[in-house]
């Protein structure tokens, strides 16, 4: 991108604030970058490649400075600094004699600005390469992380990190502590956390597709094994709460990117003492993912950044998992008792789901919703006796089951027996609000068919008054549970027998579905 210094200074000299700005911007988004780069492109001493890796590192933090860098020219140059250039990228590594501290910065760059472009460059056959080469935990720390940013394979440098050990297949345990409970374990030092998450942060944006991905035997055995570390993570804490949730942040999304059959390894630790066991088994990760879905949730700041990540991990691990969905039925939809209450109202962690799904945020509303709809085993009547119908709405109506709907088949057969208080309350209540509410009287009590007649009249004329100002759209319930829009022929008939459904397909239903 070639910028005209002399058309900056033109612009400038005009004395409008906004073009101004717009030129200023143009030339430091861009003619910085490339002066960077044909720096690094050339023989640097040391302390001169430092000080352009350390402002690459910056500018490819801001997504408007990132052109510059995204190019295959670009791309092979930060590969070549980072020692992870190939035949491809038509460069020869750095000599060693450049000094380790140079390292520090050369891997911020290019995973600041990975795209597709690192495939074309195969800088993953760089990556392999680098990794044989380092698998040593003592390197210094400064170093690793940024020398390692990027890892696929086996999770080498994240499991000497943490100081891991296997004691078997896909069970990780610290160095040393092997028989220590995960409560027990000393906090990950500040240093462990910071590679850490440095090796997190840049896996996330390698496997951003992996999840929607076919993978072989060989490949899927290798992101168990990625998993079984990232379990760990999971029940490992940082120093400081705040640095703990930081770490868990990364690694839940990290966990987000994992084939979906890989997930099962949140599952495999043996019990042990002081360990959260449900049918059996180990739910330490799972309990984990709840406890840090519901903090999310509590803060109630930029939901769909902050907790869907997490809240989407529980419901692919509750669809697949049938010892993970029925664990966390038990801690979010318990046997119902409570039927004087709306559903949303309250403080367990039903009444927080079933809230967020009237949110303003559809992914958030939708998300939430599909969490319950999945704990209910996509039951529309269990469904709608936690929600209330008013809340389930807008996923049945989304998935055309507002006439109700068969159990899918996928879950497996469990109990749900109704508490002493709920079949008690059961035929007073309002499926609607989902709460038994008080009787109120009929409005129609004592009127004539003539009256009744004129009412309902006098409801349509509004309604088609709204519709021809496009203030509404009325809308009518189809057989298949969709809705679509009411004709004027359709208003008319309502008009002249209410209790009619304009539906004409609606008279091959039961009583029971009219």
């Amino acid at each position: 991108m070639e910028i005209d210094v002399k058309a900056v200074i033109e612009q400038m000299g005009t004395g409008e604030q906004d073009t101004a700005l717009t030129a200023l911007q143009s030339y430091n988004q861009a003619r910085l970058g490339e002066l960077v780069l044909s720096f690094l492109n050339r023989d640097l001493q040391p302390s001169c490649q430092l000080a352009c890796l350390e402002t690459a590192r910056i500018l490819t933090r801001d997504k408007y400075c990132l052109d510059p860098f995204i190019s295959q020219s670009a791309m092979s140059i930060l590969a070549r600094c980072a020692g992870i250039a190939t035949s491809a990228c038509n460069q020869s590594p750095l000599g060693e004699s450049q000094g380790n501290f140079c390292k520090v910065q050369q891997g911020s760059p290019l995973c600041n600005s990975v795209t597709a472009v690192a495939a074309d460059l195969q800088l993953m056959k760089g990556v392999a390469e680098r990794l044989k080469q380092c698998r040593d935990p003592t390197w210094n720390h400064e170093v690793s992380t940024k020398e390692y940013p990027i890892f696929c394979a086996a999770g080498n440098h994240l499991d000497a990190t943490l100081d891991l050990c296997w004691p078997d297949n896909l069970e990780t345990a610290r160095a040393g502590l092997t028989d220590t409970p995960p409560e027990e374990l000393p906090h990950l030092s500040r240093q462990q956390t910071e590679v850490a998450m440095e090796i997190l942060k840049i896996l996330f944006n390698i496997t951003f597709n992996t999840a929607k991905s076919k993978v072989d035997e060989e490949e899927a055995a290798e992101f168990r094994h990625l998993g079984a570390i990232l379990r760990h993570c999971l029940t490992s804490r940082a120093d400081g709460e705040e640095r703990t949730e930081e770490f868990h942040s990364h690694t839940i999304n990290l966990l987000g990117n994992l084939p979906l059959h890989c997930l099962d390894v949140l599952l495999m630790p043996k019990v042990q003492q002081g360990s959260i066991e449900y049918m059996g088994v180990n739910m330490d990760a799972v309990n984990m993912l709840l406890e840090f879905m519901e903090k999310r949730l509590d803060r109630g700041q930029k939901l769909k950044e902050t907790l869907l990540p997490s809240l989407s991990l529980l419901n692919e691990s509750a669809r697949i998992h049938r010892e993970t969905r029925k664990f966390l039925r038990s801690k979010v939809l318990p046997p119902l008792r409570d039927v004087k209450n709306r559903p949303e109202v309250g403080s367990t962690l039903r009444n927080k789901l079933v809230r967020l799904m009237t949110h303003i945020d559809t992914d958030v509303k939708a998300c939430a919703a599909e969490f319950l709809f999945i704990l209910c085993k996509e039951s529309v009547s269990r469904f709608i006796k936690y929600t209330g119908y008013g809340n389930a709405a807008g996923l049945l109506a989304a998935r055309g089951l507002l006439r109700g709907g068969r159990d899918s088949g996928i879950y497996s057969e469990d109990e749900d027996s109704d508490t002493e208080e709920y079949r008690e309350a059961k035929a007073h209540i309002n499926p609607i609000t989902g709460v038994v509410e008080e009787e109120q009287p009929n409005p129609m009590e004592g009127m004539t068919e003539e009256q009744k007649e004129y009412e309902a009249m006098k409801l349509i004329n509004m309604f088609d008054k709204l519709s021809r100002t496009n203030v509404i759209q009325p809308m009518q319930l189809r057989m298949d549970g969709k809705m679509s829009e009411m004709t004027a022929e359709d208003l008319n008939k309502l008009a002249h027998n209410p209790l009619v459904q304009p539906d004409e397909n609606a008279n091959s239903g039961s009583e029971d579905e009219a």
